[in-house]
Protein backbone atom coordinates (compact mmCIF):
# COMPACT_ATOMS: atom_id res chain seq x y z
CA UNK A 1 0.00 0.00 0.00
CA UNK A 2 1.38 3.41 -1.03
CA UNK A 3 1.89 6.08 1.62
CA UNK A 4 2.56 9.81 1.48
CA UNK A 5 3.09 12.79 3.80
CA UNK A 6 0.52 14.79 1.80
CA UNK A 7 -2.84 15.41 3.45
CA UNK A 8 -5.43 12.68 3.07
CA UNK A 9 -8.74 12.83 1.24
CA UNK A 10 -11.70 12.31 3.59
CA UNK A 11 -14.68 10.78 1.83
CA UNK A 12 -17.65 8.96 3.35
CA UNK A 13 -15.76 8.25 6.55
CA UNK A 14 -12.69 6.91 4.76
CA UNK A 15 -9.17 8.31 4.84
CA UNK A 16 -7.70 8.00 1.34
CA UNK A 17 -4.65 8.96 -0.63
CA UNK A 18 -5.41 12.28 -2.40
CA UNK A 19 -5.47 10.71 -5.89
CA UNK A 20 -8.58 9.88 -7.91
CA UNK A 21 -8.03 7.79 -11.04
CA UNK A 22 -10.18 9.19 -13.81
CA UNK A 23 -12.81 7.08 -15.55
CA UNK A 24 -11.79 6.22 -19.12
CA UNK A 25 -14.05 4.45 -21.58
CA UNK A 26 -14.75 2.41 -23.50
CA UNK A 27 -13.27 -0.16 -21.13
CA UNK A 28 -9.85 1.45 -20.51
CA UNK A 29 -10.53 1.75 -16.79
CA UNK A 30 -12.32 -1.39 -15.75
CA UNK A 31 -11.84 -3.73 -12.79
CA UNK A 32 -8.08 -4.37 -13.11
CA UNK A 33 -7.10 -0.72 -13.09
CA UNK A 34 -9.75 0.53 -10.66
CA UNK A 35 -9.06 -2.34 -8.26
CA UNK A 36 -5.28 -1.82 -8.40
CA UNK A 37 -5.62 1.89 -7.62
CA UNK A 38 -8.04 1.23 -4.76
CA UNK A 39 -5.77 -1.47 -3.33
CA UNK A 40 -3.08 1.19 -2.88
CA UNK A 41 -5.48 3.30 -0.81
CA UNK A 42 -6.65 5.77 -3.48
CA UNK A 43 -9.87 6.08 -5.52
CA UNK A 44 -10.09 3.72 -8.49
CA UNK A 45 -12.74 4.39 -11.11
CA UNK A 46 -14.57 2.09 -13.53
CA UNK A 47 -15.89 3.74 -16.71
CA UNK A 48 -19.41 2.34 -17.09
CA UNK A 49 -20.08 2.79 -20.80
CA UNK A 50 -20.41 -0.36 -22.96
CA UNK A 51 -18.45 -2.71 -20.70
CA UNK A 52 -19.77 -5.77 -22.55
CA UNK A 53 -16.64 -5.46 -24.72
CA UNK A 54 -14.69 -7.01 -21.85
CA UNK A 55 -17.04 -10.00 -21.67
CA UNK A 56 -17.10 -12.29 -24.75
CA UNK A 57 -20.30 -14.05 -23.68
CA UNK A 58 -22.20 -10.75 -23.37
CA UNK A 59 -20.76 -9.46 -26.64
CA UNK A 60 -21.81 -12.66 -28.40
CA UNK A 61 -25.28 -12.41 -26.86
CA UNK A 62 -25.77 -8.93 -28.34
CA UNK A 63 -23.92 -9.29 -31.65
CA UNK A 64 -26.09 -7.95 -34.51
CA UNK A 65 -28.74 -7.18 -31.93
CA UNK A 66 -30.91 -4.10 -32.47
CA UNK A 67 -32.88 -4.51 -29.24
CA UNK A 68 -31.82 -1.61 -27.02
CA UNK A 69 -33.27 -3.26 -23.91
CA UNK A 70 -31.13 -6.38 -24.40
CA UNK A 71 -27.99 -4.33 -25.04
CA UNK A 72 -28.55 -2.18 -21.95
CA UNK A 73 -29.18 -5.30 -19.86
CA UNK A 74 -25.92 -6.85 -21.08
CA UNK A 75 -24.00 -3.71 -20.20
CA UNK A 76 -25.55 -3.59 -16.73
CA UNK A 77 -24.56 -7.23 -16.21
CA UNK A 78 -21.02 -6.39 -17.34
CA UNK A 79 -20.92 -3.42 -14.95
CA UNK A 80 -22.03 -5.65 -12.08
CA UNK A 81 -19.23 -8.11 -12.84
CA UNK A 82 -16.64 -5.34 -13.10
CA UNK A 83 -17.59 -3.69 -9.79
CA UNK A 84 -17.49 -6.96 -7.90
CA UNK A 85 -14.18 -7.93 -9.51
CA UNK A 86 -12.68 -4.53 -8.67
CA UNK A 87 -13.59 -4.98 -5.02
CA UNK A 88 -11.89 -8.38 -5.05
CA UNK A 89 -8.71 -6.84 -6.47
CA UNK A 90 -8.90 -3.93 -3.98
CA UNK A 91 -8.94 -6.28 -0.98
CA UNK A 92 -11.00 -3.88 1.09
CA UNK A 93 -8.69 -0.91 0.57
CA UNK A 94 -9.40 2.48 -0.96
CA UNK A 95 -12.59 3.31 -2.82
CA UNK A 96 -14.14 1.82 -5.97
CA UNK A 97 -16.04 4.48 -7.94
CA UNK A 98 -18.02 4.28 -11.17
CA UNK A 99 -17.98 7.04 -13.79
CA UNK A 100 -21.33 7.51 -15.55
CA UNK A 101 -21.77 9.96 -18.42
CA UNK A 102 -24.92 12.05 -18.08
CA UNK A 103 -24.98 12.23 -21.90
CA UNK A 104 -25.69 8.50 -22.38
CA UNK A 105 -29.26 7.32 -22.72
CA UNK A 106 -28.89 4.64 -20.07
CA UNK A 107 -27.28 6.83 -17.40
CA UNK A 108 -30.10 6.24 -14.89
CA UNK A 109 -29.89 2.45 -15.25
CA UNK A 110 -26.10 2.53 -14.95
CA UNK A 111 -26.30 4.62 -11.76
CA UNK A 112 -28.82 2.26 -10.18
CA UNK A 113 -26.80 -0.81 -11.20
CA UNK A 114 -23.64 0.72 -9.77
CA UNK A 115 -25.32 1.28 -6.41
CA UNK A 116 -26.87 -2.19 -6.32
CA UNK A 117 -23.55 -3.83 -7.23
CA UNK A 118 -21.66 -2.15 -4.42
CA UNK A 119 -19.93 0.88 -5.92
CA UNK A 120 -18.56 3.21 -3.25
CA UNK A 121 -19.07 6.35 -5.33
CA UNK A 122 -20.73 7.65 -8.51
CA UNK A 123 -18.76 10.19 -10.56
CA UNK A 124 -20.86 11.94 -13.22
CA UNK A 125 -19.94 14.40 -15.95
CA UNK A 126 -20.81 15.23 -19.59
CA UNK A 127 -23.80 17.23 -18.40
CA UNK A 128 -25.21 18.70 -15.19
CA UNK A 129 -26.30 15.75 -13.00
CA UNK A 130 -29.25 17.43 -11.30
CA UNK A 131 -31.07 14.08 -10.93
CA UNK A 132 -28.23 12.17 -9.24
CA UNK A 133 -29.61 12.59 -5.67
CA UNK A 134 -32.97 11.12 -6.74
CA UNK A 135 -31.37 8.25 -8.63
CA UNK A 136 -29.35 7.24 -5.55
CA UNK A 137 -31.93 8.03 -2.85
CA UNK A 138 -32.06 4.39 -1.69
CA UNK A 139 -28.27 4.24 -1.32
CA UNK A 140 -27.18 7.08 1.00
CA UNK A 141 -23.88 5.29 1.63
CA UNK A 142 -22.75 5.93 -1.95
CA UNK A 143 -20.67 9.08 -2.45
CA UNK A 144 -21.91 11.42 -5.19
CA UNK A 145 -19.22 13.29 -7.14
CA UNK A 146 -20.23 15.53 -10.05
CA UNK A 147 -17.67 16.70 -12.63
CA UNK A 148 -17.80 20.41 -13.47
CA UNK A 149 -15.39 22.89 -15.03
CA UNK A 150 -16.11 26.36 -13.67
CA UNK A 151 -17.57 28.25 -10.72
CA UNK A 152 -20.90 29.13 -12.32
CA UNK A 153 -21.79 25.48 -12.93
CA UNK A 154 -20.69 24.57 -9.41
CA UNK A 155 -22.94 27.22 -7.92
CA UNK A 156 -25.97 26.18 -9.98
CA UNK A 157 -25.58 22.50 -9.12
CA UNK A 158 -24.90 22.94 -5.39
CA UNK A 159 -27.85 25.31 -4.99
CA UNK A 160 -30.15 22.84 -6.78
CA UNK A 161 -28.94 19.94 -4.65
CA UNK A 162 -29.34 21.96 -1.44
CA UNK A 163 -33.06 22.21 -2.20
CA UNK A 164 -33.07 18.41 -1.97
CA UNK A 165 -31.18 18.53 1.35
CA UNK A 166 -28.12 16.98 -0.28
CA UNK A 167 -24.58 18.21 -0.86
CA UNK A 168 -22.08 16.62 -3.24
CA UNK A 169 -19.63 14.42 -1.34
CA UNK A 170 -16.89 15.93 -3.55
CA UNK A 171 -16.65 17.82 -6.85
CA UNK A 172 -14.17 17.14 -9.64
CA UNK A 173 -13.06 20.38 -11.34
CA UNK A 174 -11.95 19.41 -14.84
CA UNK A 175 -9.90 21.88 -16.88
CA UNK A 176 -10.85 21.52 -20.57
CA UNK A 177 -7.48 22.87 -21.70
CA UNK A 178 -5.68 19.76 -20.46
CA UNK A 179 -8.15 16.89 -20.01
CA UNK A 180 -8.61 13.99 -22.42
CA UNK A 181 -11.87 12.70 -23.86
CA UNK A 182 -15.01 14.84 -23.77
CA UNK A 183 -14.43 18.38 -22.53
CA UNK A 184 -16.71 20.62 -20.48
CA UNK A 185 -17.12 23.41 -23.05
CA UNK A 186 -19.48 24.07 -25.93
CA UNK A 187 -16.78 25.13 -28.41
CA UNK A 188 -13.20 23.96 -28.91
CA UNK A 189 -11.94 27.56 -28.96
CA UNK A 190 -13.16 28.06 -25.37
CA UNK A 191 -10.90 25.48 -23.71
CA UNK A 192 -8.21 27.98 -22.63
CA UNK A 193 -10.46 30.61 -21.05
CA UNK A 194 -9.39 32.05 -17.69
CA UNK A 195 -12.65 31.00 -16.02
CA UNK A 196 -11.29 27.43 -15.96
CA UNK A 197 -8.06 28.30 -14.12
CA UNK A 198 -7.78 25.98 -11.11
CA UNK A 199 -6.88 28.73 -8.63
CA UNK A 200 -9.75 30.89 -9.82
CA UNK A 201 -12.31 28.07 -9.61
CA UNK A 202 -11.11 26.92 -6.18
CA UNK A 203 -11.24 30.43 -4.73
CA UNK A 204 -14.66 31.06 -6.27
CA UNK A 205 -15.99 27.77 -4.87
CA UNK A 206 -14.78 28.61 -1.35
CA UNK A 207 -16.50 32.01 -1.67
CA UNK A 208 -19.70 30.19 -2.65
CA UNK A 209 -19.40 27.96 0.40
CA UNK A 210 -19.23 31.05 2.61
CA UNK A 211 -22.26 32.54 0.86
CA UNK A 212 -24.25 29.30 1.21
CA UNK A 213 -23.17 28.66 4.82
CA UNK A 214 -21.20 25.53 3.90
CA UNK A 215 -18.04 24.67 5.82
CA UNK A 216 -14.86 24.98 3.75
CA UNK A 217 -13.96 21.29 4.07
CA UNK A 218 -17.51 19.97 3.66
CA UNK A 219 -17.22 19.44 -0.11
CA UNK A 220 -13.75 18.24 -1.16
CA UNK A 221 -12.64 19.85 -4.43
CA UNK A 222 -10.64 17.69 -6.85
CA UNK A 223 -8.90 19.39 -9.82
CA UNK A 224 -8.45 17.27 -12.96
CA UNK A 225 -6.58 17.74 -16.22
CA UNK A 226 -2.87 18.01 -16.97
CA UNK A 227 -1.72 16.83 -13.53
CA UNK A 228 1.37 14.79 -14.34
CA UNK A 229 3.92 15.47 -11.59
CA UNK A 230 4.42 15.49 -7.83
CA UNK A 231 4.99 19.24 -7.97
CA UNK A 232 1.58 19.87 -9.56
CA UNK A 233 -0.14 17.66 -7.00
CA UNK A 234 1.53 19.46 -4.09
CA UNK A 235 0.78 22.89 -5.60
CA UNK A 236 -2.93 22.16 -6.00
CA UNK A 237 -3.25 20.72 -2.50
CA UNK A 238 -1.57 23.87 -1.16
CA UNK A 239 -4.25 25.94 -2.98
CA UNK A 240 -6.95 24.13 -0.99
CA UNK A 241 -7.74 21.16 -3.22
CA UNK A 242 -8.55 17.99 -1.27
CA UNK A 243 -7.17 15.66 -3.96
CA UNK A 244 -6.48 15.55 -7.69
CA UNK A 245 -7.88 13.41 -10.50
CA UNK A 246 -5.46 11.84 -12.99
CA UNK A 247 -6.47 10.06 -16.18
CA UNK A 248 -4.01 9.46 -19.04
CA UNK A 249 -1.02 8.52 -16.83
CA UNK A 250 -3.14 5.68 -15.41
CA UNK A 251 -4.27 4.61 -18.89
CA UNK A 252 -0.68 3.61 -19.72
CA UNK A 253 0.06 1.67 -16.53
CA UNK A 254 0.65 -2.08 -16.53
CA UNK A 255 -2.75 -2.63 -14.88
CA UNK A 256 -4.73 -0.56 -17.39
CA UNK A 257 -7.50 -2.64 -18.96
CA UNK A 258 -6.63 -1.43 -22.47
CA UNK A 259 -4.73 -3.33 -25.16
CA UNK A 260 -0.90 -2.89 -25.23
CA UNK A 261 -1.26 -1.08 -28.58
CA UNK A 262 -3.56 1.44 -26.90
CA UNK A 263 -0.94 2.18 -24.28
CA UNK A 264 1.78 2.57 -26.90
CA UNK A 265 -0.30 5.01 -28.96
CA UNK A 266 -0.89 7.23 -25.93
CA UNK A 267 2.67 6.98 -24.62
CA UNK A 268 4.32 7.77 -27.97
CA UNK A 269 2.03 10.60 -29.07
CA UNK A 270 3.89 13.85 -29.73
CA UNK A 271 2.33 17.18 -28.66
CA UNK A 272 1.36 18.09 -32.22
CA UNK A 273 -0.49 14.76 -32.53
CA UNK A 274 -2.84 15.55 -29.64
CA UNK A 275 -5.76 17.51 -31.05
CA UNK A 276 -9.18 18.85 -30.13
CA UNK A 277 -12.18 18.13 -32.39
CA UNK A 278 -15.97 17.92 -32.22
CA UNK A 279 -17.26 14.58 -30.98
CA UNK A 280 -20.45 12.81 -32.03
CA UNK A 281 -21.75 13.66 -28.54
CA UNK A 282 -21.77 17.35 -29.45
CA UNK A 283 -18.86 18.20 -27.14
CA UNK A 284 -15.28 19.05 -28.05
CA UNK A 285 -12.96 16.13 -27.31
CA UNK A 286 -9.21 15.59 -27.16
CA UNK A 287 -7.50 12.58 -28.72
CA UNK A 288 -4.44 11.35 -30.59
CA UNK A 289 -4.35 12.05 -34.35
CA UNK A 290 -4.40 8.40 -35.43
CA UNK A 291 -5.00 7.26 -39.04
CA UNK A 292 -8.75 6.97 -38.50
CA UNK A 293 -9.07 10.44 -36.94
CA UNK A 294 -6.92 11.99 -39.67
CA UNK A 295 -9.12 10.46 -42.37
CA UNK A 296 -12.28 11.52 -40.57
CA UNK A 297 -11.18 15.15 -40.20
CA UNK A 298 -10.30 15.28 -43.89
CA UNK A 299 -13.88 14.19 -44.72
CA UNK A 300 -15.67 16.00 -41.91
CA UNK A 301 -17.03 18.95 -43.91
CA UNK A 302 -18.41 16.65 -46.61
CA UNK A 303 -19.98 14.38 -44.00
CA UNK A 304 -21.58 17.34 -42.27
CA UNK A 305 -23.09 18.47 -45.57
CA UNK A 306 -24.72 15.03 -45.83
CA UNK A 307 -25.88 14.98 -42.19
CA UNK A 308 -29.39 13.63 -41.83
CA UNK A 309 -29.23 10.97 -44.53
CA UNK A 310 -28.73 8.36 -41.83
CA UNK A 311 -31.17 9.87 -39.35
CA UNK A 312 -32.60 7.40 -36.83
CA UNK A 313 -30.04 4.78 -37.87
CA UNK A 314 -27.39 3.83 -35.34
CA UNK A 315 -24.23 2.54 -37.00
CA UNK A 316 -23.41 0.14 -34.17
CA UNK A 317 -26.99 -0.87 -33.29
CA UNK A 318 -26.36 0.77 -29.92
CA UNK A 319 -28.00 4.13 -29.21
CA UNK A 320 -25.45 4.99 -26.57
CA UNK A 321 -25.81 8.80 -26.61
CA UNK A 322 -28.85 10.91 -25.78
CA UNK A 323 -27.91 13.13 -28.72
CA UNK A 324 -25.69 11.79 -31.51
CA UNK A 325 -24.52 13.80 -34.50
CA UNK A 326 -24.54 10.78 -36.84
CA UNK A 327 -27.75 9.10 -35.68
CA UNK A 328 -29.77 12.31 -35.26
CA UNK A 329 -28.47 14.10 -38.36
CA UNK A 330 -27.03 17.09 -36.47
CA UNK A 331 -24.45 18.66 -38.79
CA UNK A 332 -22.56 20.69 -36.17
CA UNK A 333 -21.77 17.52 -34.22
CA UNK A 334 -19.34 14.74 -35.12
CA UNK A 335 -20.49 12.46 -37.95
CA UNK A 336 -19.17 9.12 -36.72
CA UNK A 337 -20.09 6.31 -34.33
CA UNK A 338 -18.16 7.04 -31.18
CA UNK A 339 -18.90 3.65 -29.62
CA UNK A 340 -17.49 1.77 -32.60
CA UNK A 341 -14.32 3.87 -32.71
CA UNK A 342 -13.66 3.67 -28.95
CA UNK A 343 -14.29 -0.10 -28.99
CA UNK A 344 -11.73 -0.44 -31.80
CA UNK A 345 -9.20 1.52 -29.72
CA UNK A 346 -9.81 -0.74 -26.71
CA UNK A 347 -8.80 -3.71 -28.89
CA UNK A 348 -5.64 -1.91 -30.01
CA UNK A 349 -6.79 -1.26 -33.58
CA UNK A 350 -4.60 1.73 -34.48
CA UNK A 351 -6.12 2.06 -37.98
CA UNK A 352 -9.74 2.32 -36.82
CA UNK A 353 -9.62 3.40 -33.20
CA UNK A 354 -10.29 6.72 -31.47
CA UNK A 355 -7.68 7.15 -28.72
CA UNK A 356 -8.67 9.77 -26.15
CA UNK A 357 -5.71 11.40 -24.38
CA UNK A 358 -4.91 14.43 -22.23
CA UNK A 359 -2.69 17.19 -23.62
CA UNK A 360 0.29 16.97 -21.28
CA UNK A 361 3.41 14.78 -21.23
CA UNK A 362 3.40 11.53 -19.27
CA UNK A 363 5.35 11.13 -16.01
CA UNK A 364 7.46 8.24 -17.32
CA UNK A 365 7.61 9.16 -21.01
CA UNK A 366 7.03 6.06 -23.12
CA UNK A 367 7.58 3.72 -20.16
CA UNK A 368 4.68 1.49 -19.10
CA UNK A 369 4.98 1.23 -15.32
CA UNK A 370 2.86 -0.25 -12.48
CA UNK A 371 0.14 1.72 -10.68
CA UNK A 372 2.13 1.66 -7.45
CA UNK A 373 5.09 3.43 -9.07
CA UNK A 374 2.85 6.10 -10.60
CA UNK A 375 1.20 6.78 -7.25
CA UNK A 376 4.57 6.88 -5.51
CA UNK A 377 5.80 9.48 -8.00
CA UNK A 378 2.67 11.65 -7.83
CA UNK A 379 2.57 11.58 -4.04
CA UNK A 380 6.27 11.51 -3.12
CA UNK A 381 8.19 12.57 -6.21
CA UNK A 382 9.98 9.23 -6.43
CA UNK A 383 10.77 8.18 -10.00
CA UNK A 384 11.66 4.54 -10.72
CA UNK A 385 14.79 3.52 -12.57
CA UNK A 386 13.83 3.42 -16.29
CA UNK A 387 13.47 -0.08 -17.68
CA UNK A 388 15.28 -1.16 -20.84
CA UNK A 389 12.12 -2.54 -22.45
Amino acid sequence: MTDSPLKRLRLKGKSLLPIVQGGMGVGVSSHRLAGAVAREGAVGTIASIDLRHHHPDLLARTRDCRDQVRIDAANCEALDREIRAAHTVAEGEGLVAVNVMKAVTSHAELVRQSCESGADAIVMGAGLPFDLPELTADHPEVALIPILSEARGIGVLVKRWMRRNRLPDAIVIEHPRYAGGHLGVARAEDVGEERFDFRRVLESAFELWREYGIEREAIPLIPAGGINSHEKVAELLAMGAAAVQVGTPFAVTEESDAHPNFKRVLARARPEQIITFMSAAGLPARAVLTPWLKRYLEMESRLQERAGRFRDRCASAFNCLSHCGLRDGIAKMGQFCIDAQLAAALKGDVERGLFFRGSESLPFGEQIRPVRELLDYLLNGTKPVPSRA
